[in-house]
């Protein structure tokens, strides 16, 4: 049985106050394009759906769009909501949804979870829709249980379930898994409280996993996270984003491979001086549209930059400098007695520290204007 694999939409999100709804329309619609040729026994969304517990009706309306060409399509879907979901809002209609092949997760964990049964030439598999969860969900639902931790809480939720030893199964989930790569896209609980060991996903065939940003196996392709069909961080800007197609035999082993997602602007970064990335030569037959976080180079902040980049570059997002005055750190130390320094010494003296070199002449003229203005004097002594 072929199972089509995704996470972590996060419809409605906004990068760097950009909205990326027409992006992830985009992208869906090619994922759909995917599934079309694919066309896998069922397709797993693992949770996040949405950015918000409470989405916006654009973002509501994307993912309805979805689910209907994907049901129109023939396919049987499972989703499960994600820490960034309202579960309830997920589940809602899921019981009438069911009669059309699309499974949603219950509105809220309480002890049961109940396999849905596939069928293929090679018997059964029972899937297993697991919302996102935390420790005290499975307290309320199990009070007798001892339960101090989120790896806890996961082995009492599977031991509840009864997976049955003879059959194929999968479990559709959305937990951080100790030993998976983060990228600074994700929520980050202090001291990893949310980690939770592999160990307990042990009855299932596969794993489909939501909630880290990156593809990864965890161990074995057995347990698994599809990553986010797009880059919600410059930290992925490296990365390839997938769908993952894992595929499971009649002894329930499991393969996996990945195929690739091409967006409608991808997320970059571009790193040199103002001058050298301005030169129509250097970004002439490059994506000048895409998201960017571009890094000057130049010693000098250029004034003005992001608005005189965006003439080139309309999508630029992010703007950083890598020069010696960012590389030193500014670290100060101990400073020198101010009271005998007159009021541009103690710019200038500022200005050395900041930036690991000395203001240019024209700077120190400016400055020097400035400080007689403001203290209503014909000129600065030195």
């Amino acid at each position: 049985m072929r199972f089509a694999h995704i996470s972590d939409l996060h419809l409605g999100k906004r990068l760097h106050e950009v909205s990326l709804l027409e992006d992830q329309a985009y992208i869906l619609n090619e994922i759909c394009k995917i599934l079309q040729d694919e066309k896998p026994d069922a397709v797993l969304i693992a949770g996040d759906i949405y950015d918000k517990s409470a989405p916006s009706a654009e973002a509501v309306r994307l993912f309805d769009d979805f689910l209907s060409g994907l049901s129109a399509d023939g396919q049987t879907v499972f989703v499960i909501s994600g820490n960034h979901d309202s579960a309830a809002r997920v589940a809602y209609g899921g019981r009438i949804m069911a009669k059309g092949g699309v499974y949603l997760s219950a509105p809220e964990y309480r002890g049961e979870v109940y396999p849905v049964p596939l069928e293929d030439k090679d018997g059964r598999v029972d899937v297993y829709l697991l919302p996102f969860i935390k420790p005290i969900h499975v307290s309320l639902a199990f009070p007798d249980e001892k339960i101090e931790s989120f790896t806890d809480a996961l082995r009492v939720a599977v031991e509840r379930m009864a997976v049955n030893p003879r059959r194929r199964s999968v479990l559709v989930a959305h937990q951080f898994v100790t030993g998976a790569v983060r990228s600074d896209s994700e929520e980050v609980s202090v001291g990893g409280l949310d980690n939770v060991d592999v160990s307990v996903f042990a009855p299932f065939s596969y794993v489909a996993l939501g909630h880290i940003h990156r593809p990864q196996n965890i161990g074995s392709p057995r347990v698994r996270y599809s990553g986010t069909p797009l880059k919600y961080s410059f930290s992925e800007a490296g990365d390839e984003k997938s769908i993952t197609i894992a595929e499971l035999d009649a002894e329930g082993a499991v393969s996996v491979c990945t195929i690739p997602l091409k967006p409608k602007r991808d997320l970059r970064e571009i790193k040199g001086t103002y001058d050298e990335l301005m030169k129509r030569e250097n970004y002439e037959g490059t994506e000048t549209d895409d998201y960017l976080r571009v890094i000057l180079t130049d010693e000098i902040d250029v004034p003005d930059a992001m608005r005189k980049l965006k003439t080139v570059y309309p999508n630029v997002l992010r703007l950083d400098y890598d020069n010696a005055r960012t590389q030193s750190g500014a670290i100060f130390g101990d400073l020198p007695a101010t009271e005998a320094k007159d009021p541009f010494a103690l710019v200038e003296d500022f200005y050395s520290r900041q930036n690991n070199q000395p203001m240019n002449e024209a700077q120190a003229e400016y400055m020097k204007t400035l400080i007689a203005r403001i203290w209503g004097e014909e000129a600065c002594g030195r």
